[in-house]
């Protein structure tokens, strides 16, 4: 019998198979794919919010006033021109001025009574007031943010999950601990960060990164797949103060 023949004849080394044509095809339409799929999802996603944002605005909005009423005044009734956006900037001038008149002493003093109609209203008053919360949490100017990342032992000893520091425990939290430093630290979940836990944990356990908070925040996002800063792989295995 003849010896298999391991790609090598006489000591020649045989050239790697070039691929076919079909795979060469679905490698591109692959790389196409994760260049068109980000613009063309971004995209559609500002049209569509813009049409909902018109859709809604529009309608308070005088017949005579009208863009497309006004655009068919002065070029003629068979014009037909695409004015999506223009609810946008009604919205957006009209906000504007509404928080112009809210910093005043009248628009303030109109703002307590409204919520104070509104807190005589069982049902109203705990729909407005969740809602309240969660757009002043989002919309809020102030500098409050995470402090650091860091490294928490988690759901176990052994297991390592990367969570972010806000503050130190503080006030009844505090005084029910055992421990004396206690740090505020948010457990976010792969690959929604927005959800997680909020862990209480002593300063002793945690271990902080040197990365920033958007980096550690890429890594969470990706599951791992992204490491924003390669070097931090090669650092080593970071230690827990001493108890």
């Amino acid at each position: 019998m003849k010896p298999e023949h391991d790609g090598h004849e006489h000591g020649i080394i045989q050239p790697p198979r070039r691929r076919g044509i079909l795979a060469r095809l679905r490698a591109n339409f692959l790389t196409g794919l994760v260049v068109v799929a980000p613009v063309g999802l971004t995209l559609w996603l500002i049209w569509t919010v813009t049409g909902w944002i018109d859709s809604w605005v529009l309608p308070f909005v005088p017949d005579q006033y009208q863009p497309d009423r006004f655009i068919k005044d002065i070029f003629g009734e068979d014009t037909a021109i695409n004015v999506r956006g223009v609810g946008v900037v009604v919205f957006l001038l009209f906000t504007v001025f509404v928080g112009w008149i809210a910093k005043g002493l009248i628009g303030r003093s109109l703002i307590a009574w409204g919520e104070g109609l509104v807190d005589r209203m069982p049902v109203v008053r705990s729909v407005y007031s969740g809602v309240k919360q969660v757009a002043e949490t989002v919309f809020s100017q102030t500098e409050s943010k995470f402090d650091k990342a860091c490294l928490i032992e988690y759901p176990r000893p052994g297991i390592w999950a990367i969570g972010f520091v806000s503050t130190a425990a503080k006030g009844e939290i505090l005084a029910r601990l055992p421990d004396d430093e206690v740090m505020t630290v948010f457990l976010p979940t792969t690959p929604n960060p927005t959800s997680g836990f909020l862990l209480y944990v002593p300063k002793r356990d945690v271990s902080f990164l040197d990365m920033s908070v958007e980096d550690a925040a890429k890594l969470v996002i990706s599951a791992g797949l992204v490491y924003p800063n390669g070097k931090d792989k090669d650092k080593e295995k970071p230690q827990i103060a001493a108890q």
